[in-house]
């Protein structure tokens, strides 16, 4: 796909221009024939012979920045003084901190906040561990963990290049959530070694989010800290993409009038995220179901089937297909991909029934170009920001853990995950439902506290309330 000028790839270049003359239009020329797009241009610093401007310009990507910069460079009396990448810039020294809640003025107040008196707090906790959640962060913290096996679309690039993205989520968590993340990133790929850290880290926290953890040892961490914790363990990847897409479902299913008890769904991908999704489809309704993996159909009479897929096969598939993606989605209803690029083609969703639903949700190359699908089907979903129908799973994450936080809530069911996605899907009104239209935004005002709110009545809690 032919990529566009984004704001993640955007640069402010510090120029030097004679005070006169048409420095300022042709460095918008420049840049327009270059491809690029000027979002915001401001005077630094001016004088009779000289101005100081800050170009702020839109790019496709880093060497399609590199190349306007080299193109202002030909205009005559101009120079350059710092080209600065606006993404970068913001993850200077991260992107959240840690504050006080408590003002710490006068040594009376240090001495009810820290020694002696947090020693009483203390031993209030000790004779009555509930407490905990009433007298610290652990009722409103949240601890992010990775290994860094599966990050974005990366891959296995580590705990410290995951670093970032993990600072981002706890960001994320608190513009949308009001909840308190932290990143926790493990220098460790061992299934055992990752679970006993998050076990022994656990006091201090009031849920756990899994991000990142590569499948299938996912399944299997987040298995076993569900039977060891007393508090929620919810796989992102997983549990946050599977809610959201129930939701945008339910949404297209309105759109083109189709029940999903009825209709035939061709899914591809396998892992983590897809077989969350498969699940929580099936506890919605859904009766026909094929998946498809790399190697084809997923079917009983596969020999290459681990336990994951031995499940999938079990419970999709009733016709037995073993056939490729291409045919599974031939006479299918909804097509749903969390997998691979470009898979398929405009002509593949010309073979899907009328009124056909495709959500290509493979970031950022979706796995059918989202323009061919639309000339074919009537609702198309991505992954992507500059398409409409985004699947975002900040629609979903912060307010779940909202609710399961004010809930006290000691584990996350398949109830909660439905609730939260009939409450996402029911932000959107009758008069605003359409095929460009089947999801919220992010900044919606009534997500979070729509998804809070669902997930803590499914959780048997009570409104969240302050001490």
């Amino acid at each position: 796909m032919a990529s566009v000028p984004s704001v993640s790839y955007s640069i402010t270049v510090r120029l030097e221009v004679p005070a006169g003359g048409k420095a300022v239009s042709q460095i918008t020329h420049v840049v327009e024939n270059a491809g690029g797009i000027v979002t915001a241009l401001d005077v630094n610093t001016a004088g009779h012979e000289k101005l100081r401007i800050d170009v702020t310009i839109a790019t496709r990507d880093t060497e399609h920045a590199e190349a306007i910069s080299a193109a202002l460079e030909t205009i005559d009396d101009i120079s350059i003084h710092k080209v600065s990448d606006r993404t970068f810039l913001m993850h200077l020294g991260g992107k959240i901190e840690m504050m006080s809640k408590v003002p710490l003025r006068n040594r009376d107040e240090l001495s009810m906040a820290y020694t002696p008196g947090v020693a009483r707090v203390s031993l209030a906790i000790a004779r009555n561990p509930e407490d905990v959640r009433r007298l610290t962060i652990k009722r409103n913290s949240v601890a992010v963990v990775t290994d860094g096996s599966a990050v974005l679309g990366l891959g296995n690039i580590g705990p410290e290049a995951a670093l970032p993205v993990m600072e981002g989520k706890a960001a994320l968590f608190k513009r949308f959530g009001g909840i308190d993340a932290w990143p926790i990133c493990l220098d460790t790929q061992d299934t055992d070694e990752i679970v006993r850290t998050v076990q022994i880290l656990a006091p201090a926290f009031g849920g756990i989010n899994l991000e990142d953890i590569s499948a299938p040892r996912c399944f299997e961490v987040e298995a076993r800290l569900r039977d060891l914790l007393d508090i929620p363990v919810f796989h992102d990847d997983q549990h946050g993409t599977a809610i959201c897409v129930l939701a945008a479902l339910t949404n297209a299913l309105r759109v083109v009038g189709k029940d999903i008890g009825d209709v035939r769904i061709a899914m591809s991908g396998a892992g983590a995220a897809g077989s969350a999704i498969l699940r929580l489809l099936l506890h919605a309704g859904a009766r026909n179901v094929v998946v498809c993996d790399f190697y084809g159909a997923v079917h009983q009479g596969r020999e290459d089937l681990d336990d994951s897929l031995r499940w999938i096969a079990e419970h999709t598939n009733a016709e037995g297909y073993a056939g490729d993606l291409k045919g599974a989605v031939k006479d299918a209803d909804v097509f749903v991909g969390v997998s691979a690029p470009g898979i398929l083609t405009g002509d593949d969703i010309a073979t899907m029934k009328d009124d056909a639903i495709v959500f290509a949700l493979a970031n950022p190359e979706p796995e059918v170009s989202p323009d061919e699908a639309r000339e074919h089907a009537a609702v198309v979903a991505t992954g992507r920001s500059d398409y409409p129908n985004q699947i975002n799973n900040v629609l979903a994450f912060p307010g779940v853990f909202r609710g399961l936080l004010d809930a006290q809530a000691d584990g996350v069911s398949q109830e909660m995950l439905l609730a939260a996605a009939k409450a996402l899907a029911e932000v959107v009104t009758d008069a605003e439902l359409g095929p460009n239209y089947i999801v919220p935004s992010v900044f919606h005002p009534d997500v979070s506290t729509r998804v809070a709110g669902a997930v803590r009545e499914a959780a048997g809690g009570r409104p969240r309330t302050e001490a």
